[in-house]
């Protein structure tokens, strides 16, 4: 017997402060604003969102179920529930699209265990959009995620990551806490190859938006981007 369950909806947020119309489809939109279940890493930041983009609905009567670092897994199966008794749920991104640089594929490994369909819907990522500007090889190209924090540790893995480039022919792509964004360029420029190019990606699609790419050499000479405590993606290759 085929079983009645509601859809899981995978829906993108706007990664600026730029007009939501910019970068979020209308169809994403609508369907946004008329679900009644969410898992979301922040109640508040997701109500805004909602808000923002239109929704009128109550909602302290609408379920918010929180995932985030202090989820403890045994946990992350109980938020589904509402897609097992037949209602449509949305997993709602911090900024831009869910499971990327995300703790979101969690439900979703559930959700498809449990036979639940799981739809993404289209919407900005700033990571892919900061290759699509940069001029780096999108063909062969890694998300790292975080470097490491200890200085010694995030050195070594820098210089790791310039072998891969050079080896591979592989465009190495990372972010920081915005709090230490400018103290990880500082060392860039310290620790990398005169020849190697960065890619500056600050707020994207936003109004304060800045992509420029140099070399290590050339942006040793260049003003220094305004990056302390904005969202920022950095890119590596040669």
């Amino acid at each position: 017997m085929k079983q009645n369950f509601g859809k899981l909806y995978l829906l993108p947020t706007t990664i600026s402060d730029g007009d939501w119309q910019n970068t979020i489809p209308q169809y994403v939109r609508d369907k946004s604003i008329n679900l009644q279940h969410f898992v979301v890493e922040d109640v508040r930041t997701a109500r805004r969102y909602l808000r923002r983009i239109g929704s009128t609905q109550d909602f302290d009567s609408m379920d918010f179920f929180i995932l985030n670092k202090h989820t403890q897994a045994m946990d992350i199966p109980s938020f589904i529930e509402p897609c097992l008794k037949g209602n449509d749920m949305g997993l709602l991104s911090e900024a831009g699209v869910p499971c990327v640089a995300d703790p979101g594929n969690e439900v979703v490994k559930v959700a498809r265990r449990k036979g639940i369909q799981v739809i993404p819907m289209v919407g900005p990522s700033s990571i892919i959009m900061a290759l699509m500007a940069s001029g780096f090889n999108g063909q062969n190209f890694a998300f790292i995620g975080y470097l490491p924090i200890d200085k010694f540790a995030r050195a070594k893995h820098l210089k790791q990551l310039e072998d891969r480039i050079n080896r591979e022919d592989q465009t190495q792509i990372f972010i920081e806490a915005p709090y230490r964004n400018q103290k990880l360029f500082d060392e860039m420029l310290s620790k990398l190859s005169p020849q190697i190019k960065l890619c500056i990606a600050r707020e994207i699609s936003g109004k304060n938006e800045l992509i420029e790419v140099h070399s290590i050499q050339e942006w040793k000479k260049t003003r220094k981007p305004e990056i302390q405590k904005q969202n920022t993606i950095f890119l590596l290759y040669k």
